[in-house]
């Protein structure tokens, strides 16, 4: 079991954490983005989305015990979707703690919704493999606790794509056309790039993320967030 010592702003983000590691590598790894090194947190974003989708699904499971399989799946999206993990990671100040490569850092990576959302599924995974299932939904139950007490089973959840689209339509512009761009990264681990362009409001938006769906859904949300801006 390896320590290393811990910055002060990690020490901050245990505190927020309510949660101490037996070894602190894990928590390093998970704020390592993979431009920064060869060690990183992909694969501990990988375990920690899947444990996350799982005690999530368990709490809906309990706490609505009455409603169907379709309004828990909605409920469920809406929690543990890329938005609402950036959220998270921006009330942990998770942001400037991530290691980042030179070009993401140029870029604005810390800022990235969907870099923010994989460190936070990285700490849980971190969590899961430091202290067990138990520890990682505590976490879990910690880190949504008031996300989930003012969870409306009867609101309309619609995503970025649901409500790009009925704007348009509602507009009657033309639908957005989505289009991957690349796709890097090994099979496990991959990183898609997709374009959303709607060529009536001349507006091109590149977004990112581990499946086309994420990246069509951050590029859709790009194009709503312009629109409300002008």
């Amino acid at each position: 079991m390896k320590r290393i010592v811990l910055t002060d702003p990690n020490i901050k983000l245990l505190k927020s954490l309510n949660y101490t590691f037996s070894d602190t590598s894990l928590l390093e790894q998970a704020l390592t983005h993979r431009s920064a090194a060869k060690k990183h947190n992909e694969r501990l974003e990988f375990l920690g989305d899947a444990v996350l989708g799982m005690v999530i699904a368990e709490i809906l499971y309990g706490k609505f015990p009455k409603l169907p399989e379709g309004k828990l799946t909605r409920m469920r999206s809406s929690l543990v979707k890329g938005t609402t993990l950036a959220l998270i990671a921006q009330e942990l100040e998770v942001g400037p703690l991530i290691k980042l490569g030179p070009g993401e850092l140029k870029s604005g990576g810390r800022r990235r919704d969907s870099i923010l959302a994989d460190a936070v599924e990285s700490i849980i995974g971190a969590t899961y493999l430091d202290g067990g299932f138990q520890a990682a939904a505590k976490l879990i139950k910690h880190l949504f606790d008031k996300r989930l007490e003012t969870l409306d089973p009867n609101q309309q959840i619609k995503d970025c794509k649901t409500q790009l689209q009925e704007y348009l339509q509602a507009k009657q512009i033309s639908l957005p056309e989505y289009q991957v761009e690349n796709i890097q990264g090994k099979d496990h681990a991959q990183t898609f790039c997709v374009s959303c362009d709607i060529k009536e409001l001349n507006l091109k938006t590149l977004g990112q993320g581990r499946s086309r769906r994420i990246a069509e859904q951050e590029a859709a949300k790009q194009i709503l967030e312009k629109i409300k801006n002008d």
